[in-house]
């Protein structure tokens, strides 16, 4: 399966750069909507056969245009929403118990599933996978050659960095995902998955010419 996981657009607390995992979250920006609309011309090479959503706001909006464009249903799910918060939630990303949020997501993805975010509501790694892994594979067993999945940034950081086998969690902390970027993969919940590209600059296999995850001049 081809699997595209897209970026929600930019919303009000991207711009104030504050942690906003909990549901139902904010609306899109008047940027983050024009990001949206341009979604279907940017996708237009990928034959997108089932799409998926997250329970936020921000995702179905994100992907309204995408759905109108191609006549597809968006599966709501939960299990791709945002990595919750806990304590942490509405912190600015740039204080220390910001910080906080991405150094557990990045532990998370270096093997540390254990942790957990503080506070109620706080998931651990193993918990946040598992949600996601859920959905992955529900996709898969649909039959669609090529599914996209409207989620997160640091969600998508995450899940990649320890299921694809040609990334790593050095990758996932050097890799923001920005509004609307898309990283595609290929493979299955049984064999395992690869990376093909990451916001359009192509990712060089695990032992194919290159260290595993790093970036290579699309050209």
């Amino acid at each position: 399966m081809r699997l595209l996981l897209v970026r929600h657009g930019e919303t009000p607390s991207n711009v104030a750069s504050l942690l906003d995992t909990a549901a139902p979250g904010p609306g899109l920006t008047a940027l983050g909507a024009r990001q949206a609309a341009a979604l279907p011309e940017a996708l237009a090479d990928e034959d997108i056969e089932a799409l998926y959503a997250s329970t936020l706001v921000r995702t179905q909006l994100t992907a309204a245009p995408l759905a109108a464009a191609r006549g597809l249903r968006v599966h709501i799910r939960d299990g791709i929403r945002e990595l919750a918060a806990g304590d942490l939630e509405r912190e600015p990303g740039d204080t220390e118990r910001g910080r906080l949020y991405m150094r557990t997501v990045l532990a998370w993805a270096d093997g540390e599933r254990e942790l957990r975010m503080p506070g109620p509501g706080g998931e651990s790694g193993t918990e946040a996978l598992a949600r996601y892994d859920a959905v992955v594979a529900e996709a898969a067993g649909s039959g669609a050659r090529t599914v996209a999945m409207v989620s997160h940034g640091a969600a998508i950081r995450l899940w990649t960095a320890v299921r694809a086998r040609n990334l790593d969690a050095d990758f996932a902390a050097a890799h923001p995902l920005r509004n609307t970027g898309v990283v595609v993969l290929e493979g299955s919940p049984d064999d395992g998955w690869r990376a093909l590209s990451w916001a359009g600059a192509l990712v060089t296999p695990a032992r194919e010419g290159g260290p595993a995850g790093r970036p290579v001049d699309a050209g």
